[in-house]
């Protein structure tokens, strides 16, 4: 029998097979046969001329991939490749440190804002999931950067350099994104009240029977936009029309995905999509998400401008604090969360 591990990092080398509380029901399982490979599977948008003559054609492409996907891809994006290579650099390194320096950021508690973890929410699912995760606040960034990882030794300060190159990439795709809904620019930005800005660092070890498990099952994202960074191993998968769609790493450019704030407040104009992380055999894999959000006592709702006699709100008003409240009671349920916010009209 394996030894206890806090942490699926230290269990791996002791399993050759996948331990029980990992194995997912045979009608949950990935089925990875049927999963859909495409050389481009979701819009890559060339951000080059955002502020330039075509812009109105870039809003236009954020659009439609808004209303089909819910994902987008961004190149030309404005954050050096020397930036993004070392945080990714240093996250391997985090998780290749040894399990006693790892494991003095760890905690199980899902209130606490800086932590290190595993699988999802421990203390409440029933399948554990074949990830860990570092969850780091980073906005504002002084009230958060004492309390991460102080090794690697330069881990602070570079991965302050990447949250806030993060956070203007961000600003600058909420603005397209109110623009695209024929909202002011700053429409979406001012909704958010003080904002909010985590990220994780997931760790998918090399899984000896990857079509048993999952590295994340299929869920939406509680935040307002999400912005994912991924190594060049492939394990993003989205839902579209019922299939599932391999989404394959491109150097140097970020996937964006709506949030369920995002349909909220555009009033189910944009989709907030099911995704889902496999794992492979093979290789590690690292995907470093970066959730923006309200803050949470920001009133989150349908924009008033895209509600009308044809366009009923599709949703009450709501704290962003209860939801995510509720987003961590159900866990990764298959069913988005938005859900228990609808009106009966909708």
């Amino acid at each position: 029998m394996a030894a206890y591990k806090l942490l699926l990092t230290d269990l791996i080398s002791t399993v050759k097979q996948v331990p029980s509380n990992y194995i997912r029901p045979i009608y949950d399982r990935p089925n990875l046969s049927d999963v859909q490979v495409a050389d481009v599977s979701i819009l890559l948008i060339d951000l080059q001329d955002l502020y330039g003559p075509k812009r109105s054609d870039i809003l236009k492409q954020i659009a439609l991939a808004c209303q089909l996907d819910g994902f987008f891809q961004v190149k030309n994006h404005g954050i050096s490749e020397a930036v993004i290579n070392n945080m990714l650099r240093l996250a391997r390194e985090f998780f290749h440190l040894p399990e006693t320096e790892r494991l003095k950021n760890y905690s199980d508690d899902p209130s606490k804002a800086n932590r290190l973890s595993t699988s999802f929410n421990i203390k409440t699912e029933k399948v554990a999931n074949w990830r860990d995760f570092l969850r780091l606040h980073c906005y504002p960034l002084k009230d958060h950067v004492h309390e991460w990882p102080s090794n690697p030794p330069s881990f602070r300060e570079d991965v302050a350099e990447y949250c806030t190159g993060i956070r203007g990439l961000v600003l600058k795709l909420l603005e397209a994104i109110s623009e695209s809904l024929g909202l002011k620019r700053d429409h979406i930005e001012k909704t958010l009240s003080k904002h909010g800005q985590h990220m994780a660092l997931n760790y998918y070890p090399p899984c000896p029977e990857p079509e048993l498990t999952y590295g994340l099952p299929g869920h939406t994202d509680a935040s307002l936009i999400t912005i994912l960074l991924q190594d060049e191993v492939p394990g993003l998968q989205v839902l579209r029309n019922g299939k599932w769609i391999a989404v394959n790493p491109i150097p140097n450019t970020f996937i964006a995905n709506i949030g369920d704030q995002m349909q909220a407040i555009s009033n189910d104009r944009y989709k907030s999509v099911l995704h889902r992380a496999i794992v492979n055999c093979k290789k590690e894999r690292i995907s470093i998400p970066t959730f923006y959000c309200p803050s949470p006592d920001a009133l989150i709702g349908p924009a008033t401008e895209l509600v009308d006699d044809e366009h009923p709100a599709v949703y009450r008003s709501f704290t962003y604090g209860e939801y995510y409240e509720t987003f961590w009671k159900r866990g990764l349920a298959t069913e988005c969360c938005l859900d228990v916010f609808r009106t009966s009209v909708s």
